[in-house]
């Protein structure tokens, strides 16, 4: 495994470097190493987010992709809710037909996961202060020292609520807790905002709605129970890039809102309010839109399915 991650780890350490030596010449070369440290941490997932822009915009793809999908797959649960290999079998063909992949939503969060374990590793090889498996060569003796001194708010980035090789341990405690919980709120109203604003409402039976529910409360639990094994710096990465998936979502659900969601129906009724030439109560609402659709598919199949007249013989 080591072998494998070997290039990622020289990566992540040679990004933080190069951070930390711009940082440098801005706050002074050998002033400030616990904030270039930090900003370092910052930075790198500042660089990996923007990486990671077409792959949030196919997550969306994604996710908008299953919504539209929702009444077929609720046909096909109906139809074969007695014989869950065919449901399935039934579903995947859905997914292949259309191009789309119920997992889309987890990219971002998969993709970002070997970085995540590289970053943990690293930080682990700088509170030993030992290069080896975990740390390059790149890190010289003063990056090292001056890494493995580096602090947070008194706590050093290197050190976990589990694992404290490097005093004061007190604030080590104090930072980590207060990280965990930051971390896990973020992650619970990245989600929420998410179910709320971003998603046409749907009945509570709904698998897609009850997977986001899953995510809601799950997903934070997980990171607050694994936070104590985590490094403050890697409490750091994940914290600003909650922050960070936080607002990109948010800026996506207000400018340009999945249809059929509370965040779409309010945009129509803003544009219809700038306009000037609709009234706000007259805007057609996305549910009603949707019930006319249907009741027209309706009577055009009722329509198909009538037997043709015949022409009488002359």
């Amino acid at each position: 495994m080591n072998t494998i991650l070997k290039p990622l780890y020289f990566a992540i350490s040679w990004v933080m470097i190069q951070f930390h030596t711009l940082f440098g010449l801005i706050l002074g070369k050998n002033q400030h190493e616990s904030l270039k440290w930090t900003l370092s941490v910052v930075g790198l997932v500042i660089l990996i987010r923007v990486i990671l822009i077409p792959l949030f915009v196919k997550q969306i793809k994604g996710q908008r992709a299953m919504t539209a999908l929702q009444p077929k797959m609720k046909e096909i649960q109906k139809k074969y809710k007695d014989d869950r290999q065919k449901q399935s079998e039934e579903m995947m063909k859905l997914y292949k037909e259309h191009k789309t992949n119920p997992l889309a939503s987890c990219f971002p969060l998969l993709a970002q996961a070997p970085i995540f374990f590289a970053l943990f590793r690293v930080l682990n090889g700088v509170a030993s202060a030992n290069k080896g498996h975990y740390l390059p060569s790149i890190f010289t003796p003063k990056l090292l020292s001056t890494a493995h001194e580096a602090k947070f708010l008194g706590a050093p980035i290197a050190n976990s609520f589990l694992n404290h090789p490097i005093t004061p341990v007190g604030a080590t405690k104090i930072v980590t807790i207060v990280l965990i919980a930051f971390m896990s709120a973020t992650t619970f109203s990245t989600q929420r905002q998410l179910m709320v604003k971003g998603m046409p409402k749907m009945e509570a039976g709904n698998p897609m709605a009850q997977q986001q529910k899953i995510m809601l409360y799950v997903f934070p639990v997980i990171f607050a129970i694994s936070g104590v094994n985590f490094p403050i710096g890697v409490l750091i990465y994940w914290s600003t890039t909650n922050l960070w998936t936080f607002f990109q979502q948010l800026y996506v659900i207000k400018r340009n809102p999945t249809p059929g969601s509370p965040a779409y129906e309010e945009l129509l009724k803003r544009r219809a309010l700038e306009g000037g030439t609709m009234d706000a109560g007259a805007v057609l609402d996305v549910s009603e839109a949707e019930k006319l659709e249907k009741k027209a598919e309706q009577t055009a199949a009722r329509q198909r399915n009538q037997p043709k007249k015949r022409k009488p013989k002359k």
